[in-house]
C-alpha cells in the first residue's frame, strides 16, 4: 500500500506535467485567461479528492471532463449566449500554447471566439487535444452524432466567418 507522501508525489508530479495542457484547452473554451484557471485549479483539488483511485487511471481525461463539464455548466447559468472577447491579453499560456507565432494565436483565438461555446468545446477536444469523436462524445456527455454534427457546423461557420484561418493553414477553398 502506498504512503501518503507517495500519493502526494505521484499527484504533484502529473498535476506539473498536466496544468498547462488543461489551461491551454480551458483558454481555448472560454476565452478568459481568469475563468480559465479557475477551471483548472477547480479540476486539479477534484483530481487530487480521488487521486489514490485515478493515478493508475486516467487522470489527465477526468480532469479535462470537468473543466469543459464546469464550462458548459457556467454558459448555462449565465446564458447559451456568451460574448468572449476575441483579442484576450496575450500571455505565455495562451500564445505560446495554441500556435508557435503570436499572430497566428491571436488569429486562432478570435477565430474560436466567432463559434458558440458548444462549436468552441467540440473544436477545442477533437482538433487541438486530438481527441476523437467517442473521446469528445464521452467528455462533453453527448452522442458521436452530435459531435459529428456540431464540428461540421462549426467548421461551416470557420470557413464562412473566418477566413484568416483559411489563410494562416493554407486552405484555398
Amino acid at each position: 500500500m502506498a504512503s501518503q507522501e507517495q500519493h502526494d508525489q505521484e499527484f504533484t508530479a502529473w498535476a506539473v506535467g498536466a496544468e498547462r495542457r488543461l489551461l491551454r484547452s480551458a483558454v481555448l473554451l472560454t476565452g478568459d485567461l481568469h475563468r480559465a484557471q479557475d477551471l483548472v485549479q477547480e479540476a486539479m483539488v477534484k483530481v487530487a479528492m480521488r487521486w489514490p483511485r485515478l493515478r493508475s487511471g486516467q487522470p489527465t481525461a477526468y480532469a479535462r471532463t470537468i473543466v469543459v463539464r464546469d464550462n458548459i455548466s457556467w454558459w448555462r447559468r449565465r446564458g447559451r449566449e456568451v460574448t468572449v472577447d476575441p483579442t484576450p491579453a496575450l500571455d505565455r499560456y495562451t500564445v505560446a500554447a495554441v500556435a508557435t507565432d503570436a499572430e497566428a494565436g491571436l488569429v486562432v483565438r478570435r477565430a474560436l471566439a466567432r463559434l458558440t461555446p458548444a462549436q468552441r468545446a467540440v473544436v477545442v477536444l477533437r482538433y487541438f487535444d486530438d481527441l476523437t469523436e467517442r473521446e469528445t462524445a464521452q467528455v462533453l456527455g453527448v452522442a458521436v452524432g452530435t459531435v459529428k454534427s456540431q464540428t461540421r457546423v462549426a467548421l461551416a461557420r470557420l470557413r464562412d466567418g473566418a477566413p484568416e484561418l483559411l489563410d494562416l493553414i493554407g486552405d484555398d477553398r
